[in-house]
C-alpha cells in the first residue's frame, strides 16, 4: 500500500478495483504517533475518497487518494477557531 509521510503523520493510500465495475475506487487512513513507539494511532479510518469522479486506473485512482490524503490532513491539523 503506497503511503507518505508528511511530519509525523503517515498518509495510506490505494486504489482498488470497485466490484461490478470496471471503474477503480480510492481510498485513505492517516495515522500519527501513540504514546507507544511500536504503534501510531489511526486518526482517519480507512474510508472512500473522490467517490464522485470517475476512475478508470489504478494509477488515477491512486492520485486521487493521495491528493485527497494530503487535503484531509491539512484540515485535521487545522486550528479549531472558537475553541
Amino acid at each position: 500500500m503506497p503511503n507518505k509521510r508528511i511530519d509525523d503523520y503517515e498518509i495510506e493510500f490505494t486504489g482498488e478495483r470497485l466490484e461490478g465495475s470496471g471503474q477503480w475506487g480510492a481510498y485513505v487512513a492517516i495515522f500519527m504517533p501513540s504514546d507507544n513507539p511500536m504503534h501510531m494511532t489511526n486518526v482517519y479510518p480507512r474510508q472512500r475518497v473522490a467517490a464522485d469522479v470517475v476512475l478508470s486506473s489504478e494509477s488515477e485512482a491512486e492520485a486521487a487518494a493521495e491528493r485527497a490524503g494530503t487535503e484531509i490532513l491539512a484540515q485535521l491539523r487545522a486550528p479549531v477557531h472558537g475553541a
